[in-house]
């Protein structure tokens, strides 16, 4: 089954971006795109008529001329629009069950931010089974070239990383972009060693090495699916989050595994997803481990 790309729209310049992203995206792709506006009935009393219905008719009217504007601008791209009434982060949600992926608008480093790390935006990563790709209200189709390269993390073993590798390929190829393929390593403490594991370290030929060869090991298979996407393999000593904050400047997206936890304060996600989202000028795409 062919799922259309989703993306949410909220009328605010972050969400407009987010609109503009994953209209190229479908493009790209060949995929529907479906835009989608949550909204809560709220009384308005100094506003005559202010009641559900009216409020229902000013939310599908405005998502419909987002919707007109992206099919003009993208003639032949397959786009719906819908606005119901709900919750956002429960209607984000449902709508990204079907989809490739879910589109949001991203205000960065912003305490409350509408549809990222506040708590519509973490709680929407958290329980969404699809990726989701958060975009900023600066963000270019000039971006979007040759030399930008997709900038994806690697860690563990290859099955931990491997729906965000899968993510990253698939959205080089359609792109033509190259994959950096980042795995950061820092020093395990004394204690961590064991007898096996010194022989692993001592048969790669020390610390970095074997870092390497896990690395290879774990993009081999997406190099042999993706023959034409060229793969840059980089592997650095420092925190995860640092190292891929490092080379994001080069990055027309970067792509991150979500390692979710629900807390007694509520959902969160891994810090380095947490990181990347904070301070990345890119768009940053969040993939949950079974996304595929």
């Amino acid at each position: 089954m062919t799922r259309p790309i989703t993306a949410g729209f909220d009328g605010t310049d972050e969400s407009l971006a987010a609109l503009g992203w994953a209209a190229r995206e479908a493009v790209r792709r060949g995929l529907a795109l479906r835009v989608v506006h949550a909204w809560r009935f709220q009384p308005l009393e100094a506003v005559e008529g202010a009641d559900p219905d009216a409020q229902a008719k000013w939310a599908g009217e405005a998502v419909a001329r987002a919707a007109r504007d992206l099919a003009e601008r993208h003639p032949g791209l397959d786009v719906t629009a819908d606005a119901p009434e709900g919750g956002p982060v429960d209607t984000l949600v449902s709508a990204a069950v079907d989809a490739e992926m879910l589109v949001l608008g991203s205000r960065g480093h912003a305490a409350v931010v509408g549809f990222l790390l506040g708590s519509v935006g973490q709680q929407a990563i958290v329980a969404a089974e699809r990726p989701v790709v958060l975009v900023r209200a600066g963000d270019q189709p000039s971006a979007e070239v040759a030399g930008h390269e997709i900038v994806v993390g690697q860690q563990g073993e290859p099955e931990d990383s491997a729906a965000a590798l899968r993510f990253a390929f698939e959205t080089a190829a359609a792109r033509g972009a190259t994959v950096r393929v980042v795995r950061a390593w820092t020093l395990p403490p004394l204690f961590a060693y064991s007898p096996s594991s010194l022989k692993l370290l001592d048969d790669a030929g020390g610390l970095e090495p074997y870092e390497k060869k896990a690395l290879a090991s774990a993009v081999q298979p997406w190099r042999e699916r993706y023959p034409d996407v060229h793969v840059v393999e980089h592997v650095e000593m420092g925190s995860a989050g640092q190292v891929l904050l490092s080379v994001a400047g080069r990055a027309q997206l970067m792509v991150v595994g979500r390692r979710a936890r629900r807390t007694a304060v509520g959902a969160r996600i891994g810090s380095v997803a947490h990181g990347v989202l904070h301070h990345a000028d890119c768009p940053v795409a969040v993939v949950p481990p079974a996304a595929g």
